[in-house]
């Protein structure tokens, strides 16, 4: 499932940052509790959060992404 997927791209880039949760959500202003349901694959995220979270890390969206690469 993308969510599932995406969640855990997400995940494995913010752990790259050394950022906590908290941290990243406080850096991209996002509630932690909706950022950790993005991360768990629980959320049909809206493409501004995506642009938020891609900003956020450092990546382009194709880089957000590229989780099909990665696996």
């Amino acid at each position: 499932m993308i969510t599932v997927d995406l969640g855990k791209r997400i995940r494995e880039l913010r752990k790259q940052t050394g950022m906590s949760q908290e941290k990243f959500a406080l850096k991209i202003g996002m509630d932690r509790t909706y950022f950790a349901s993005v991360e768990a694959g629980k959320r049909n995220i809206a493409i501004m959060n995506i642009k938020k979270i891609a900003d956020g890390l450092g990546v382009s969206l194709s880089e957000l992404f590229a989780f099909d690469e990665v696996q």
